[in-house]
């Protein structure tokens, strides 16, 4: 058996797309284990972009199997946008090369309005949700009142689900939300367009994971969002409505946690985020600017800019903790070329006291200061390197000693986007 789960250390948007692109080489099954279409993997192929937002990163090779697991949620009518369009560009030309949970959940117009209209309510309190409906979908998930794939390709199982929820979810909408109801024969319209399409993708695939991993087959385990949006672990409520962490790889595809035998976060050279909430390292100057130009900063699913500030230690080490790490993919540190100066946050300091551990308490972690140590830059232009030793000495320093600090081995360096511009430090597959 063998399993190696790719999580994002940070606030998301970390690179995990491309990296999971380019382990697909080496790897037989991609399996997607949460979030939905609020996440957006970026992919570059030659002078072709392709962006994914449901359906698993390695769909772009053709020999591998790509899986959406039980713990994702799903929107229909994108998850059939992206299928078409794969289709149109050549790929998936084999149905059964793509796999869907019939046991994930299915996130339907009634949430996406439901998401919406409380984010408006919220006023100056806004959460940053994409409002793509994934927290209500993941709120009827576990309130035991939602439909799941099994359910939606099946007329009358989905008809019946309705009939027991859609009036107490258009009571709330009217009466709370002040919106307007959603039509039970919209919905139905709604299965009939997608139901018969998406049918042929539906399958226990816990069952299709398992039968694999007993073969000797080589598993990715691909998740969305960053260890920071965490529902749990995160900088709540400023958070993502599932686990990001790598125990969820088990639990949002069905299989057992002793089949996942590495951990790989992905982590940028520096840190973003997009949306509210606290970010200790921020940059509200050129150099944040700067990152945020130079790293094409803008959300893969919104377009929405992202905050950019140096790299985070202290998030990191949360990260390596909380998902036992066992290696760092280090991405974009083409971005920092042209930095006289480098800063990396070690710590943090809150009322005089030193903090090294991300603390819960989102008021405690908004006055906290970052505590830094500074590193030399480099001028030159590294986007066509393929070796870590042909790096300047300087951007080497930077990396040896992010592996000292957080005593986790960076086994790959990212330079540019595409799949070429990418190096590894050491042997992850065998």
């Amino acid at each position: 058996m063998g399993g190696i789960v790719v999580v994002g250390t940070q606030w998301g948007d970390e690179g995990k797309g491309k990296i999971v692109d380019l382990f697909t080489e080496s790897v037989d099954v991609v399996a997607r284990f949460q979030g939905g279409n609020n996440a957006g993997h970026t992919l570059v192929v030659g002078e072709e972009q392709t962006v994914l937002h449901l359906i698993p990163s390695g769909i772009l090779h053709r020999r591998v199997k790509c899986v959406i697991g039980n713990g994702v949620v799903i929107d229909p009518e994108i998850c059939l946008e992206e299928i078409d369009g794969l289709k149109k560009r050549g790929y998936l030309k084999n149905n059964k090369q793509l796999l869907i949970s019939d046991r994930a959940h299915v996130i339907l117009p009634y949430h996406k309005l439901i998401d919406k209209l409380r984010e408006a309510k919220r006023g100056e309190k806004k959460i940053g949700t994409t409002g793509r409906g994934i927290g209500p979908a993941y709120e009827d998930k576990m309130c035991r009142v939602g439909i799941r794939m099994g359910d939606f390709i099946n007329a009358s199982r989905f008809k019946k689900c309705l009939e027991a929820i859609l009036p107490d979810k258009n009571e709330y909408i009217r009466k709370v939300l002040k919106g307007s109801s959603i039509k039970m024969e919209s919905l139905l319209a709604l299965q009939r367009r997608s139901a018969k399409k998406l049918a042929p993708y539906v399958t226990d695939t816990s069952v299709q994971l398992d039968q694999w991993l007993r073969r000797g087959k080589q598993v990715l385990f691909e998740g969305a969002q960053g260890t920071s949006l965490d529902v749990d672990h995160g900088t709540y409520p400023y958070v993502t409505s599932s686990n990001t962490v790598s125990a969820n790889a088990a639990t949002g595809t069905g299989v057992g946690p002793n089949t996942i035998d590495q951990i790989i976060g992905i982590s940028k050279a520096y840190t973003t985020r997009v949306g509210s909430g606290p970010f200790p390292t921020e940059l509200i100057d050129k150099i944040g600017q700067t990152l945020q130009t130079n790293g094409g900063e803008f959300g893969a699913t919104t377009g929405r800019p992202r905050r950019c500030g140096w790299l985070d230690l202290v998030v990191l080490r949360h990260a390596i903790r909380t998902n036992g790490l066992t290696g760092i993919a280090l991405t974009k540190l083409d971005v920092l070329s042209g930095l006289p100066k480098l800063k990396v946050c070690t710590a943090y300091r809150y009322r005089g006291q030193l903090v090294k551990e991300l603390p819960a308490d989102l008021t405690r972690l908004e006055q906290c200061r970052p505590v830094y140590t500074e590193y030399e830059g480099w001028t030159e232009d590294i986007s066509h390197i393929r070796d870590f030793d042909d790096l300047p000495k300087t951007a080497k320093k930077y990396v040896q000693q992010l592996e000292k600090q957080l005593e986790v081995p960076v086994v790959l360096v990212s330079v540019g986007p595409q799949r070429a511009a990418t190096f590894f430090c050491q042997q992850i597959f065998s």
